[in-house]
């Protein structure tokens, strides 16, 4: 689940609202290249009740494609990770301004400068595609971020821009260094399965089985492809409270004995 500290739009108590609303007992956020919020979200979620955990999405790139993996249970102070993280947001920034630069050439420009603004502003948050997404809306160039992914910022949109990036082995040593557990996110998106046993043997330690954009096929195939592999499994909505995304907390969850199993685990990269 994701807030205004990347590219949400629920801020951390409101994240956590829609969590309890929705009787969510365990979460995690899980921003885009940035803990900013974690230490908001778990505030909140302590007093209203729920076990709130530190997570991340991580954005490594490969062959030109994003590729995106989850940390859960890591340390958001741990050093290495701090500095890895802000290299993360200065590219996010130059790719932001790349893609403004080619929507001025397709004849639909944006007010980059409020995103920039925004950004410098809220040290520690990130920006990216969704927030170029909505300024497109604010614009209106399309009806909502849907159509502006469709028609400019996907992959194969005119307005994509590719960035540079860590692999995904090194992306999961940052997440073990800061003692957390590193999950490849919604494989049934990214479709990259012939990467997985071998990113198996570089220390992943779970493949997002539960999503909401996996089917039953879709799951059942990923929970044997875990099973096959000794790998733990992780889930939720990928919540980021747009209303063209549509899904809300809880549409997608891990199921108790699976949480179990990767709570017993969040201790393995732990350095005493």
């Amino acid at each position: 689940m994701h807030t205004t500290a990347s590219d949400g739009r629920c801020t951390p108590t409101e994240l956590v609202d829609r969590v309890v609303a929705a009787g969510i007992t365990v979460m995690a956020v899980t921003d885009h290249d940035t803990t900013a919020a974690v230490a908001d979200v778990q505030s909140h979620a302590r007093a209203r009740g729920i076990e709130a955990h530190a997570g991340i999405e991580i954005t490594a790139v490969e062959d030109g494609r994003d590729i995106h993996m989850l940390g859960y249970f890591l340390n958001p102070a741990e050093p290495r990770l701090i500095e890895f993280l802000r290299v993360q947001r200065d590219t996010r920034v130059k790719r932001v301004q790349a893609i403004a630069a080619r929507l001025a050439e397709l004849g639909v420009p944006i007010d980059l400068q409020a995103l920039l603004d925004k950004a410098e502003r809220n040290v520690g948050r990130s920006i990216g595609r969704p927030q170029v997404a909505r300024a497109l809306q604010r614009a209106g160039h399309v009806a909502d971020t849907k159509e502006a992914f469709d028609r400019f910022l996907s992959s194969d949109g005119p307005a994509f821009v590719s960035r540079p990036g860590s692999s995904p082995e090194v992306v999961i040593g940052i997440i073990h260094g800061a003692g957390g557990l590193a999950s490849l996110a919604h494989p049934g998106r990214t479709r990259i399965d012939s990467r997985i046993k071998p990113l198996s043997l570089a220390g992943l330690d779970a493949i997002e089985v539960y999503h909401s954009d996996h089917d039953k096929e879709t799951v059942e195939r990923y929970h044997r492809m875990a099973s096959e592999l000794g790998l733990l499994m992780t889930g939720g909505s990928d919540f980021h409270g747009d209303p063209a995304h549509g899904i809300e907390p809880g549409t997608s969850t891990l199921p108790a004995a699976e949480w179990q199993r990767l709570n017993a685990a969040r201790r393995r990269h732990v350095v005493e």
